[in-house]
């Protein structure tokens, strides 16, 4: 071995260390640009649905000249989100004069960091050079995510008592019962899931919907075992993110613009990076838990690719397709469905998807001990 290469040998520790590196830049990059396009989307689908156009404008001096190509990316929007992007630095960072500034400035980087802290968690591919695809396996990741993400109610609330006015504070009060109220069956609803899987890892859960429910026709997803809990979990999930039909921190028809109608520039923009994050994390979540994660049964793709780089590959595209889909989803309800009242979501919460929950739980369980013994 030459020096050169013996200088370049790592340890196992330095080796873990420059893997996590890698892998935590890797995605943020990607989850920051699936941000950027989700706004995109979101503008595209609302288009199509109120027989729009959309962003369509936009482009860049150079590409903009490209016979063809150009004109057409200009025409999907391609680039609106740089341009997003640039209005909000651009614009003036106004603090206005009455708020508990400290807290004001706080606000926005508390409601964003534990929407990226959160995917650490979550297995998006099998293993690419014996290395797992997820930057922390924990024993425990359902419980870490659950804590995080509980954190995230912090910034807003927050974010209505900084700023000294009477819709915001509304706004931040209303986030609080919300996520109160929808945790908790957020929290229940998944417990059936870990009784059938015997793990509270997620690369675990993941492993066991391997394979075929129905040869060549269902596979062993867990949203055709636990229907239910899907269901629960997804509309928590609008409840959890402050989307349609469950925006009433927000609510612009009835508190302006709720937490944020004090805030400008990349303050704002920060709580929408934090909204559509924690909704890309809450559609991987439900790709991880339901939909076999990084699974295709029909095209083999449910074993680890161990040290096969191209299916390792495809098994990282396969989860980022299945987490678009679910995000288009919670896109087209954001458009179709009326607002709730908050009495009606207070007793949507409490009323019905707790007792279902509960009872889902001890269904399963009833069924579990049934079969084993």
């Amino acid at each position: 071995m030459t020096p050169m290469l013996a200088a370049l040998t790592l340890t196992p520790g330095q080796a873990f260390v420059l893997w996590s590196v890698v892998k935590i830049v890797v995605v943020v990059a990607i989850l920051l640009t699936m941000v950027a396009y989700a706004v995109l989307a979101e503008r595209k689908v609302s288009a199509f649905i109120q027989d729009r156009v959309g962003p369509n404008r936009v482009t860049l001096p150079l590409i903009g000249s490209i016979p063809f190509l150009g004109p057409l990316l200009a025409s999907w929007g391609i680039w609106q989100p740089l341009a997003d992007g640039l209005k909000s630095f651009l614009k003036e960072d106004f603090t206005p004069a009455h708020v508990r500034k400290v807290y004001f400035w706080l606000a926005p980087a508390i409601t964003m960091i534990p929407a990226f802290l959160t995917v650490a968690v979550i297995p998006f591919g099998s293993q690419i050079g014996g290395q797992k695809m997820v930057i922390a396996d924990l024993n425990v990741g359902i419980l870490y995510t659950f804590g995080i993400v509980s954190l995230g109610v912090y910034g807003i609330v927050l974010a209505g008592y900084a700023a000294n006015s009477k819709y915001p504070f509304l706004g931040g009060i209303r986030s609080s019962a919300q996520m109160i109220s929808y945790e908790i069956a957020m929290g229940m609803s998944v417990i059936p899931v870990f009784l059938l899987v015997g793990n509270l890892n997620l690369s675990r859960v993941i492993d066991y919907q391997a394979g075929f429910l129905v040869p060549w026709l269902l596979p062993n997803w867990l949203v055709f075992k636990q229907p239910l809990a899907f269901a629960i979990f997804l509309i928590a999930a609008f409840a959890e993110t402050n989307r349609l039909p469950f925006d009433m921190p927000e609510c612009e028809t009835e508190l302006v613009g709720g937490y944020n109608t004090e805030y400008s520039s990349m303050k704002f923009a920060m709580f929408f990076m934090g909204e559509y994050a924690n909704m890309i994390t809450s559609s991987a979540m439900m790709v991880t838990l339901f939909f076999g994660g990084w699974t295709l049964p029909w095209f083999g793709l449910d074993q680890t690719a161990g040290d096969n780089l191209v299916i390792g590959v495809m098994h990282i595209g396969v989860f980022l397709a299945k987490v678009v889909v679910v995000m288009l989803l919670i896109i087209w309800v954001r458009w179709m469905w009326p607002r709730f009242r908050y009495d009606q979501l207070m007793d949507l919460g409490w009323r019905r998807f707790i007792p279902l929950a509960l009872a889902n739980i001890l269904l399963t369980a009833g069924i579990l001990w049934a079969v084993r013994n």
